[in-house]
């Protein structure tokens, strides 16, 4: 019985000690573990802080030779335009063109009838034949007396009354001779003629009417347009009128009144200036009221596209050919009336400049008058997602002209 005993308790110590040395295994290897993982962690949370460099495109402003053009908005006119109304009064015979053609100078637009003004003309040759026939009568009885007068054979009086009928016959002729050439003019105008080449529009007096002529009053009957040439009429400001006679007077542009200085002019549905023009006229004054200058462009519109009436856009060289910095609009920040753009640093950082803008260039971008230089490296993308001081990565990309924009130079 007290081996039996013995060999127990020796079992017991046996598992005591084999637990013992599993719970310092599994303490040991948790412990370890757990450092481990704590390591991995915090190496992880500091490769996190690290700060990111933001990608953005950067690219160097446009710097080329341009010339600056200045835009205008004006209407175009009839180079020519007649009121066609009638010299004398009478019936409208006959109306002798079709409403809106193409008529010429000579052709007869309108009929009148003539017969009053044939009766007219017979009675007017009938008076030049009667007065001459009185010429006659008193040239021969002036003839008789002035051979007896240094005889005696006549008296004075008799002399001077003869010779008083002569130079009233004289003058009944030349009276006579007006009334017959007023007659035949007064029969002309009874074919009323187109006075220049042009369009017509309609006929404004029916056939049968009666109408005046011959007055301030007369009737107007149609008006006719001569619109090849055009003219197109605009308005430049005073402070452009002197900028371009200061150009002229530095030899860097024509004279403000030059014949021959070129106009492009551009129609409502048009995209491009595609119509060239002269200045052929500027006014002699500035509007008082608008502080203005009326200017006049001439061209040739064979084709009749051209309507007097229609509007228009002209754009005329404002500058000599020079050097500018230009850039695309998109990328032009505003802070109240401050304008600026973000630009790289030499340290990779977003760093921003105050610029003074120019016109909207013809190649659709931005002329640069001041603040920046061809050698600035401008961010062209995510804008507002940076704020200066930020690091970027830039990446390197070229700025293109808005070929929608360009216009024919």
């Amino acid at each position: 019985m007290t081996k039996v005993n013995l060999n127990i308790k020796g079992i017991k110590r046996l598992s005591l000690v084999v637990f013992g040395l599993l719970a310092i295994v599994i303490f040991v290897s948790a412990f370890t573990e757990t450092g481990i993982f704590e390591s991995e962690q915090k190496e992880e949370t500091q490769a996190g802080n690290e700060p990111q460099a933001f990608p953005v495109e950067i690219a160097s402003p446009v710097f080329e030779s341009i010339t600056e053009w200045d835009e205008y908005t004006g209407r175009f006119e009839a180079s020519n335009k007649v009121q066609v109304r009638a010299r004398v009064s009478g019936f409208l015979e006959r109306v002798n063109f079709k409403d809106g053609q193409i008529v010429k100078k000579g052709d007869v637009l309108f009929i009148i009838d003539d017969r009053p003004f044939k009766i007219a003309l017979d009675q007017a040759n009938a008076d030049y034949a009667q007065a001459k026939a009185n010429l006659d009568i008193a040239q021969d009885n002036f003839e008789r007396v002035e051979d007896l007068k240094e005889s005696g054979a006549v008296s004075i009086e008799e002399f001077n009354r003869r010779k008083q009928a002569l130079e009233y016959a004289k003058a009944s002729i030349q009276l006579s001779k007006a009334r017959v050439a007023d007659a035949n003019l007064n029969l002309e105008f009874t074919r009323v003629k187109a006075p220049i080449t042009g369009l017509v529009s309609r006929d404004r007096v029916n056939e049968g009417n009666l109408i005046d002529g011959g007055t301030s009053n007369s009737t107007l009957l149609t008006t006719i347009v001569a619109t090849s040439p055009i003219h197109f009429y605009f308005t430049s400001s005073e402070s452009d009128y002197l900028r371009y006679v200061r150009l002229a007077n530095n030899g860097e542009r024509k004279a403000v009144r030059a014949k021959g200085l070129p106009v492009h002019i551009k129609l409502q549905d048009e995209d491009e200036f595609l119509h060239e023009a002269t200045i052929d006229f500027v006014d002699n004054q500035i509007d008082n009221s608008t502080g203005t200058i009326e200017n006049r462009a001439v061209l040739p519109n064979k084709d009749l596209l051209l309507e007097p009436g229609m509007f228009g856009k002209a754009k005329i060289s404002g500058s000599a050919e020079h050097k500018a910095i230009m850039i695309p609009d998109d990328i032009i920040g505003t802070n109240q009336s401050i304008r600026y753009v973000y630009v790289l640093g030499d340290d990779n950082t977003v760093t921003i400049k105050n610029i003074t803008l120019g016109p909207l260039h013809s190649n659709g971008l931005r002329i640069v008058r001041g603040g920046l230089t061809e050698s600035d490296k401008l961010i062209v993308n995510n804008i507002q997602k940076i704020r200066p001081g930020l690091a970027v990565s830039p990446i390197q990309t070229n700025l293109e002209t808005n070929k929608e924009l360009a216009i024919n130079q």
